[in-house]
């Protein structure tokens, strides 16, 4: 089927269709703008039609995670479990392309590689693999936070002569393991999901462990009767909750030593028992205060010694270096349990790291282990990754990748100084990943429709941030992360898995509540921190 070619000339053109260029694309054209959407892959879902490794979930609540938009869309689909798989919300996102008829205004299996501001006539030229070139008033950058997939740089890996995967590059078909010796790199997020799930197909498994991670159980399951009632009845209360603090969590206001051992036990307890991220918010002060933060990680760390056989394994699987939470907190389903398997061996690497892959194995300082298949959990170059690939070119010849080489520099996490119309949905210096981030994706989008209608209203060619007020809010990102531990461990978040990449906090701490009443602030003031352009005459005028 021959793909459709984008439209010479639009308003706004759209990079991504995962659930925040899908939502662009409706918000547009809701206001009568010409907008259309480039789309690397040959569907719509975005980080849900690339992540297909065995267990691929979202660790939020899939009732929550999902459009609020539509009170149609939210009563018409069911979602079946608490936390949705991969394929569950691919089918919902495939839905929703289907249901506003957003297809017809998508550019599949295209890539873009560059998008260049003319300032004579304030709009961006967009180039593309496919000999596209496209004329946008305005470019919306929804690339996704965690969507620039990276193989580990270890000595010989171009040389494994083996089947190699990446957990966010997996391919459309079914991978068989049975039988097969396989290895993992990474335990991180994607890590934690899918050994479970190979552990139990293949002959054995190696997991290659760099740096351990905290793992709080899911307890997965179906969506009770009750609950959905509730949720169909109550929805827009829980939506309008969710704006003000991304997911609905059992938030609590007493610091962890205002109780006493025992009590505070319990309800780490309770909070276990229940499962999910919640447990990060038993108590008010635990990415705060590092003394109340250890009491979270001691009781997982508990945890692990009550569910790992082997005490030596158990204790190379507690993380003892750096805070509970200030890495992405993993949510997993039997993941310490997958030890215990006669099938499994962890390697520790910070003991013994990787000397050598060869054709058909992995080299320690110790040992060799014969592999036949090799997954990469090994993350993203995040929030800043997807935007680097593509060559973006703002005013006076200025590239978004030189600017942003000692780290991203925006205001409010929407628009860089240089860049005019240039407009980013959930990336660096907004609440982006350490919210719900379809909450996140929503106020970005519908400030991002909001402001193009006023630009319209007010007849102006561009808006673009003046760089003292970029300034600041870059000075602020970092205030706000220096109040938290985040920084106390060499995250994504810092940019800490992508060698040479700058070591500067990414996202912004100050809650998605607080983000909403500034960016709202800037807008209603007559976006303030920013300066708007009129048209210009034209010459044949």
């Amino acid at each position: 089927m021959a793909q459709k070619r984008p439209p010479a000339t639009v308003d706004a053109l759209i990079v991504g269709a995962g659930f925040a260029g899908l939502y662009m694309l409706h918000c547009l054209q809701a206001r009568g703008f010409s907008a259309h959407v480039i789309e690397l892959a040959d569907d719509v879902g975005g980080v849900w039609h690339w992540n297909r490794y065995p267990g691929a979930r979202c660790d939020v609540p899939s009732l929550e995670y999902s459009y609020s938009f539509s009170d149609d869309l939210e009563q018409e689909w069911q979602w079946t479990e608490h936390y949705a798989g991969q394929a569950e919300i691919l089918s919902y996102l495939r839905h929703v392309a289907s249901r506003f008829d957003l297809r017809k205004d998508i550019s599949f299996s295209t890539t873009v590689l560059a998008a260049t501001f003319d300032e004579s006539v304030q709009r961006w030229t967009v180039t593309t693999d496919r000999g596209d070139t496209i004329s946008a008033q305005h470019c919306v950058m929804a690339t996704g936070s965690l969507s620039a997939t990276r193989l580990p740089d270890l000595p010989g890996i171009a040389d494994f002569a083996g089947e190699i995967y990446h957990t966010g590059a997996w391919p459309h078909h079914d991978v068989a393991f049975s039988g097969k010796r396989v290895g993992i790199i990474g335990t991180g997020s994607s890590g934690v999901q899918a050994i479970p799930m190979v552990a139990r197909a293949a002959g054995n498994l190696t997991v290659f462990q760099r740096t351990p991670n905290f793992v709080v159980p899911a307890h997965n399951g179906p969506i009770a009767a009750d609950r959905r009632k509730d949720w169909q009845q109550n929805f827009r209360d829980y939506r309008a909750r969710a704006k003000q603090v991304g997911t609905l969590y059992e938030f609590s206001a007493t610091p962890a030593f205002a109780v006493s051992d025992d009590v505070r036990t319990s309800e780490y307890r309770r909070r276990w028992d229940k499962g999910g991220v919640n447990f990060m918010h038993a108590f008010s002060d635990l990415m705060t205060d590092r003394k109340a933060n250890e009491t979270a990680a001691a009781f997982v760390r508990d945890r692990i010694g009550e569910i790992v056989h082997d005490p030596l394994v158990a204790e190379q699987l507690c993380p003892r270096d750096y805070p509970i939470g200030t890495k992405r907190i993993c949510v997993g389903s039997q993941y310490y349990e997958t030890y215990n398997r006669d099938n499994v061996t962890l390697v520790n690497l910070r003991e013994t790291p990787v000397t050598q892959i060869s054709v058909d194995a992995i080299s320690t300082g110790a040992a060799t282990y014969p592999i036949d298949v090799l997954i990469c959990a090994t993350g993203y170059d995040a929030l800043t990754g997807a935007l680097a690939r593509i060559d973006i070119t703002g005013c006076e010849g200025e590239r978004l990748a030189d600017k942003w080489a000692a780290g991203p520099r925006n205001y409010l996490g929407l628009m860089s100084a240089g860049f005019p119309n240039l407009f980013i949905v959930t990336g660096p210096g907004s609440p982006s990943v350490l919210v719900n981030m379809v909450v996140g994706i929503e106020h970005h989008v519908e400030w991002i429709a909001n402001c193009l209608t006023d630009l319209r209203d007010r007849a102006a060619a561009s808006i673009v941030p003046l760089p003292q007020d970029e300034d600041g809010w870059v000075r602020h990102v970092n205030d706000e992360a220096d109040k938290t531990l985040f920084p106390l461990a060499n995250s994504w978040y810092l940019g800490a898995n992508i060698p040479g990449k700058p070591r500067v906090f990414l996202p912004f701490v100050g809650g998605i509540g607080r983000y909403r009443a500034i960016c709202d602030e800037a807008a209603q003031s007559g976006y303030a921190g920013f300066a708007i352009a009129p048209q210009k005459p034209r010459k044949d005028a």
